[in-house]
């Protein structure tokens, strides 16, 4: 039977949870170079079959022999674009480290209490403000991290969705990057540890 392998793509690197433990393993490329604002695993697309090797290499170290028959449930960063997600489909999935793969973003999974509710981030690029409702991201906002003012964002977090103005929802604050403090009062703040443990029992199903 095909195991789920929750990942997470972070800012940096990608984070694999590691067989029968609650905890993450680090998968990092040497010898890319860092662009400003550009998510760094663009730098794959010039070494695609080193780095698909490596991080098949890298699954069967975590997983066994079997790890081909795996499904991946990437978590991506709320501002990953729709071309972005493409590129993460095909690398993965062609890498032989898998079956299947599957991604949500990181909103989507910050709480499965509540049925809707608001989810802000930040990566290196975007802060994402987006209402999710039965596990779908039904509206997105985006804000330049080199430009934004935290107050304006706290009022569109009220008038996003009509579902919102007529009706208060949860706002959940991922600050898995350690970079949101300047929302600490918007709402409930998921740190990183809280975000893992969340991680750690994904159902792919739900993906």
């Amino acid at each position: 039977m095909a195991k789920t392998i929750p990942m997470i793509i972070t800012n940096k690197n990608i984070l694999v949870k590691i067989k029968e433990k609650d905890e993450f393993a680090t998968f990092e490329m040497p010898g890319l170079e860092e662009d400003l604002n550009i998510p760094f695993y663009h730098q794959f697309a010039s070494r695609i079959a080193e780095c698909q090797k490596c991080f098949k290499d890298f699954i069967r170290e975590l997983y066994g022999k079997r790890f081909s028959k795996n499904i991946l449930a990437i978590i991506i960063p709320d501002d990953t674009s729709a071309l972005e997600r493409i590129f993460i489909n095909e690398f993965f999935l062609n890498s032989g480290a898998c079956k299947a793969v599957a991604q949500t973003t990181m909103g989507q999974t910050l709480s499965k209490e509540h049925t809707k509710y608001i989810s802000l981030s930040m990566s290196t690029r975007n802060i994402t403000l987006e209402y999710v409702n039965n596990g779908e991201v039904k509206v997105k906002k985006y804000y330049d991290v080199n430009d934004y003012d935290p107050k304006k964002i706290c009022e569109d977090a009220k008038r996003l969705h009509i579902d919102i103005e007529y009706g208060g929802v949860p706002i959940f604050i991922n600050d898995f990057n350690l970079n949101m403090d300047a929302f600490s009062e918007m709402g409930e703040v998921i740190n990183p540890k809280e975000f893992m443990e969340k991680i750690c029992r994904i159902d792919v199903e739900k993906v």
